[in-house]
């Protein structure tokens, strides 16, 4: 198949020849050459990139217009017939160009625009497939730049993350490419927000409704999971960002969410048409949620002084995010000291934090009452070197290396409930600390028919010590739970022994 830039070539060429036909003297030898140039030029790339019987096609038409030119006696040829040929010669390259542009056999220009690259993930997977469809796709990956911004919406700093990307993903620098010039067949983003994002901002180029004006397929994929079981209310804002609304198609994570996205936008939009939005909203599956299915631990380098730190150890994650941080502002940095003094007297057990990529600048822009305090424990933290702070962009290598999940309710948490791994999600309340006394043993049969594997744990039953204790031995006759006293916790993860 032809490259799109090589079409885009000939298709520039032949319409300069045909401008040039009226004032061309074909009497002369070294014209005729240079006609003849240009139509073998089309004829041999048409030979290089096209099936045969396409080839064919082209080729049949430029050769036989060639040996016309060179078989006419041009010397003795009147003007009238000489305006006849000239303009049956314009017709036909102006048919060969028609031709090209609307040739199928041209290989799609596909481009990714990844701002974050610990997001990489959202695109992965995707971009894998037509990165290794060489026969019909060619791939671009360009990161481009996002600004924090300051509490009364003005730019705090300029970032690209270009050099941070997997080391496999070949990247271009976004200040050489003009992508309205270019028009790739599709553009892929993940940056729903344009200008409404107070906390960070896309370059306005990069804005949806600029992105669709360069491209036939503006195609968006949300760099976030939601939990199956949410309501429509949960999707609402989401489903309504305008990277959606302005988007050719969308790419969710499943069928049911398919529905609450066409369910909201159909209610909750000008365009009620309900089929308009069946269209574009495709539930074809999350590539994040591909990434943790598929990665092992072996997939990822990991630095010489973590491999030491996590020796002999088992591994909690721990994972602050945004939305809970803003409803519990007031909460977040003790929450924090508080966690962190009890990891910090654990032999055997590590804490890996992962604080949101946008953590810091969000707190900059719409909480800065608790930046210093926040950045000063954020300090301490790191000084100390008891457990991994990790601000990579590397997820999945958390996700894989680690043996339980703590932290904020968010959409990590759902991915992370793809690993069978424990969960517990924190709570920024004080909940009294109920004793080990109360602790049962239940064998598999006792366990109730809904309370299933598989399930995550909304509220923390006990404290965090017994996540510690579950993370040593996690078996399904020790279960860390009270059913009969606590109903309402009804959903941890509950593991067999491997």
């Amino acid at each position: 198949m032809m490259n799109r830039s090589t079409q885009k070539e000939l298709i520039k060429l032949l319409l300069q020849l045909n401008e040039m036909w009226p004032q061309m003297e074909l009497q002369d030898k070294e014209q005729q050459i240079m006609v003849l140039d240009i139509l073998n030029t089309v004829t041999s790339k048409c030979q290089q990139d096209f099936s045969k019987e396409k080839t064919a096609e082209y080729t049949d038409t430029l050769q036989a217009l060639g040996q016309v030119i060179q078989s006419t006696d041009w010397q003795h040829t009147s003007k009238e017939e000489l305006a006849q040929c000239i303009g049956l010669c314009q017709e036909i390259i102006l048919q060969v160009t028609n031709n090209l542009r609307q040739e199928k056999e041209i290989k799609k220009d596909i481009v990714f625009l990844p701002y974050k690259a610990s997001m990489w993930d959202s695109f992965e997977s995707v971009w894998k497939a037509a990165y290794e469809d060489k026969e019909h796709c060619n791939t671009y990956v360009i990161p481009i730049p996002y600004c924090d911004r300051n509490p009364d919406g003005s730019v705090a700093q300029w970032h690209c993350e270009k050099e941070m990307f997997p080391q496999y993903v070949k990247t271009l620098d976004w200040q050489t490419i003009d992508l309205k010039e270019w028009h790739p067949d599709i553009i892929f983003f993940h940056n729903p927000y344009d200008d409404l994002n107070r906390v960070t901002s896309v370059e306005s180029r990069f804005y949806s409704r600029n992105l669709k004006e360069c491209t036939d397929k503006l195609v968006y994929i949300p760099y976030f999971v939601f939990d199956e079981n949410c309501s429509e209310d949960d999707v609402g804002n989401f489903a309504l960002s305008l990277g959606v609304i302005n988007s050719d198609r969308v790419i969710v994570q499943s069928e049911s969410i398919r529905d609450k996205y066409i369910s909201v936008l159909t209610k909750r939009t000008n365009q009620t048409n309900r089929s308009y939005w069946e269209k574009r909203i495709l539930g074809l599956g999350s590539p994040k949620i591909d990434k943790v299915i598929n990665s092992e631990r072996e997939d990822f380098d990991i630095p010489v002084g973590w491999q030491n730190m996590i020796a002999g150890k088992k591994v909690i994650l721990y994972i602050t995010s945004l939305t809970p941080m803003l409803a519990n502002t007031d909460k977040v940095c003790n929450k924090l000291r508080s966690v962190f003094d009890i990891f910090r007297k654990q032999q055997d057990v590590l804490l890996w934090w992962r604080p949101h990529p946008l953590m810091k600048a969000s707190i900059h822009s719409m909480c800065p009452q608790i930046e210093k305090e926040y950045l000063q424990i954020e300090k301490e933290y790191v000084k100390e070197q008891w457990g991994i702070y990790d601000e990579t962009g590397d997820l999945h290598r958390a996700i894989a290396f680690s043996d339980a999940y703590y932290g904020d309710g968010s959409s990590v948490h759902k991915l992370y409930s793809r690993t069978h791994k424990p969960i517990l999600i924190q709570q920024y309340e004080e909940i009294k600390e109920i004793k080990h006394s109360f602790r049962k043993k239940y064998k598999e049969e006792d366990i109730p028919k809904d309370f299933k594997s598989g399930l995550v744990m909304e509220g923390e039953p006990f404290d965090l010590f017994d996540l510690i204790e579950t993370v040593k031995n996690v078996t399904f006759e020790n279960i860390v739970t009270d059913l009969v006293e606590r109903p309402k916790w009804d959903k941890i993860w509950l593991e067999k022994d491997s």
